[in-house]
């Protein structure tokens, strides 16, 4: 009876068991869970401001090449350099004349005779031009305008231009005609530089014509006190009857440019390079026949 009442009890909680077996393996109930969701501020961007490109109008009226669109760099350079040659040799051919009335007035003077009061007037004006001393004598003004009134050979003003104004493709060159990188210093005698240093005055010349601008060079060159040097390396090759070699005469230009030496090496070096395309029957290189 024990044994049975026993087996009975076992199976009693087998039973028990077995009712309760499903429940006892079930997960807790989760709690609810609070969902914290980061609510990121959205920053409306404004768009940029569109900036609308600029066309700078040239200040002049001549139908000058588009040397930038110009890819072949052979062809580019030989459309530059007879683009602007025939404005240097006409300055040159000037220069020439000018300087065979002053070497008529020096031999004048050499004999003892007299000028002309039109010569005189005319010397007058070149005296005023060049900055020759007034008060010196007519000889001395004479001697003294010769050293200053005279040529650039023709391949080194086309070297300095292709240099100071990247072949023509420069803002100053197709804006304001000037390919030498003039300056000048009346408010509205030209172009602001971008890059000019605040309280700075100076701006880049314009011109309206190709000649007006080359003879602004040749006028800058044979005037100004920073190329006295120049003038008087041209002075002695004409001296003892050498021609005017560009090359040479570059070793004047260290004051053009702030890079100085470097400046007149790469225009050496520009000068030879370019031989090909600077070939012509250029007379201003050959000594004067009175010298």
């Amino acid at each position: 009876m024990r044994v049975m009442s026993l087996i009975k009890s076992i199976l009693l909680l087998v039973v028990v068991a077995c009712l309760l077996a499903p429940f006892t393996f079930l997960k807790p109930a989760l709690q609810d869970k609070v969902v914290v969701t980061e609510v990121k501020k959205v920053v409306k961007k404004e768009p940029k401001p569109v900036v609308k490109k600029v066309v700078e109008k040239p200040l002049h009226q001549v139908n000058l090449p588009d040397f930038a669109a110009i890819r072949d760099v052979k062809a580019k350079k030989q459309q530059f350099f007879d683009f602007l040659r025939p404005s240097v040799e006409r300055e040159n051919a000037k220069l020439l004349t000018l300087r065979a009335n002053l070497e008529s007035w020096l031999e004048k003077k050499s004999l003892g005779l007299s000028l002309s009061d039109e010569e005189l007037q005319t010397l007058t004006i070149l005296v005023k031009r060049y900055r020759v001393n007034k008060k010196a004598s007519v000889l001395q003004q004479v001697n003294d305008l010769l050293v200053k009134v005279d040529i650039v050979p023709t391949a080194l003003v086309l070297v300095q231009a292709a240099n100071e104004s990247a072949w023509g493709t420069s803002r100053f060159s197709r804006i304001g005609l000037n390919f030498f990188g003039i300056w000048c210093y009346r408010e509205g005698c030209g172009m602001i530089p971008s890059g000019r240093n605040k309280g700075a005055k100076h701006e880049v010349e314009a011109f309206q014509s190709v000649d007006e601008a080359v003879a602004r060079y040749f006028y800058n060159l044979n005037s100004n006190n920073a190329y006295r040097v120049l003038r008087t390396i041209r002075f002695e090759l004409r001296s003892q009857s050498q021609p005017i070699n560009p090359e040479i005469l570059a070793t004047g230009l260290l004051p053009y440019s702030e890079r100085g030496a470097d400046y007149v090496i790469e225009i050496t070096k520009m000068l030879r390079h370019n031989q090909v395309y600077l070939k012509s029957n250029d007379v201003s290189t050959e000594p004067s026949i009175a010298e």
